[in-house]
């Protein structure tokens, strides 16, 4: 059975998207290719994150990930948007799901972490759901 896609978005795709990439890889690697991406990129991924989800969960995302735009990830069946405070932007998908998560760029450790913990969470949730559907 070919696995099915999981795209997580967001308008920059340097901090949430990255980070739900990061965990969908390790928690949904066995059921889903998971990637993230944006209407836009930054040329970093948001250095916060990046250390916290070392510190962690032992990921380093600089060597395995990089800011993407919609064009460079392949068609998703499951489209997660991390929660835009203006337009969160489309892309088609069999399910469509808005987890309505505050950016926590340039906030305290304590907000990212908190955050971290609300995108594990969803992400095995959505493990859940997925396995439920097969």
């Amino acid at each position: 059975m070919e696995k099915a896609k999981v795209a997580f978005i967001c308008v920059h795709n340097s901090c949430r998207s990255q980070m739900a990439e990061a965990l969908g890889k390790k928690y949904l690697s066995d059921i889903c290719d998971c990637y993230s991406a944006g209407t836009e990129t930054k040329p970093q991924i948001n250095q916060d994150a990046v250390r916290l989800m070392k510190q962690v969960y032992g990921i380093d995302m600089e060597k395995t990930q990089y800011s993407k735009l919609f064009a460079d990830v392949p068609e998703a069946d499951i489209v997660v948007s991390m929660g835009c405070n203006v337009v969160c932007p489309y892309l088609p998908g069999k399910l469509n799901l808005n987890w309505g998560l505050d950016d926590p760029t340039g906030m305290g450790d304590e907000v990212f972490l908190e955050t971290m913990k609300k995108i594990e969470e969803r992400v095995l949730e959505l493990r859940q759901t997925i396995l439920k559907g097969q």
